[in-house]
C-alpha cells in the first residue's frame, strides 16, 4: 500500500472541512444545501483554505466555521 502524499492529505482534509462547513451553515441558518454551499464556497475562507501554504486544512471544521463567521457573506 502506498502512503498518501502531502497534497492528497491536504485535499482530503480540505474537502472534509468544506463539507462540514456546509452542514454547519445549514444547521445554523436552516437554508437549503444549495444556499449553504453558495455561502461556503463564496466565502473568502474557502480560498484561504484551499491555499496549501496556509495549512488551514489542519484546523478543525468547528474552528474554521468560527473563522468563516468573521468574514462577511457574499450574495
Amino acid at each position: 500500500m502506498n502512503n498518501p502524499t502531502h497534497q492528497q492529505i491536504a485535499t482530503y482534509l480540505t474537502d472534509y472541512a468544506l463539507s462540514e462547513l456546509v452542514k454547519y451553515v445549514m444547521e445554523d441558518t436552516g437554508c437549503s444545501i444549495e444556499q449553504a454551499m453558495e455561502r461556503v464556497y463564496n466565502s473568502p475562507l474557502t480560498s484561504a483554505l484551499q491555499d496549501e501554504e496556509n495549512e488551514l486544512y489542519v484546523q478543525s471544521p468547528a474552528y474554521l466555521y468560527e473563522l468563516m463567521s468573521l468574514f462577511p457573506l457574499t450574495s
